[in-house]
């Protein structure tokens, strides 16, 4: 009886244990915040290892602090903006990011989109993923002036305006000090290089730290 009693409680405890840890890595799992990163070939890596892009580093970044929050990386060279609203939906559904980070627009401007069109995308993605409960980075992009002054300047006041009506967080160019120097530029002068992708970084990353601050 003595035995029995004692093997009794030894698995009554055990379970309690177990239970008790099982609900505590639900918890943490539940708890974990996501950061999903929509965009096209500057998030994707163009020309590099995914590894090696801007996209990653965030990541590690945030690793190497044990903030933990996971980056999920949804980018894919080419993206337009339709294309964001087509995958996105399911992007949220799947992963529930706390966090969104749209940069998409320029593959819309290179190819002389209407302004008006950019305009409702993108401020579509960003309700959409302000309805699932993340909070949103607005990337801004910049196109070149060869497009007319009439258009680019419409093209960037979109972003602005889109950020402005949904309440979003509209974040530096980028870009900024990396599209007007050659040497950081692919020969496409389209795309930054390797050497680039801290800059990169270096450009969002305060933005990104001040929102999950408020978190």
């Amino acid at each position: 009886m003595i035995i029995q009693h004692f093997l009794y409680c030894h698995i009554r405890n055990s379970l309690a244990i177990g239970c008790l840890l099982l609900a505590l890595t639900g918890q943490a799992f539940a708890n974990e915040t996501k950061i999903l990163v929509l965009g096209d070939s500057i998030s994707a890596a163009y020309g590099m290892s995914l590894e090696q892009g801007w996209v990653t580093k965030l990541a590690v970044y945030l690793k190497e602090r044990d903030a933990g929050i996971q980056v999920v990386n949804a980018s894919i060279s080419g993206e337009t903006t339709a294309g964001g609203l087509r995958r996105l939906p399911l992007l949220l559904q799947e992963n529930q990011p706390s966090m969104v980070i749209i940069e998409l627009g320029a593959n819309d401007g290179l190819r002389g989109y209407p302004l008006n069109t950019l305009y409702d995308h993108l401020k579509r993605l960003v309700e959409m993923a302000q309805q699932a409960g993340a909070k949103v980075i607005l990337l801004p992009m910049e196109i070149p002036p060869n497009y007319g002054t009439r258009y680019t300047s419409g093209f960037r006041e979109s972003f602005r305006q889109v950020a402005l009506e949904t309440d979003c967080t509209l974040a530096p160019f980028i870009l900024d000090g990396v599209a007007t120097n050659p040497a950081l530029m692919q020969g496409d002068g389209i795309h930054p290089t390797v050497e680039a992708q801290p800059l990169l970084l270096d450009n969002v990353l305060p933005t990104v730290i001040a929102v999950l601050d408020k978190s």
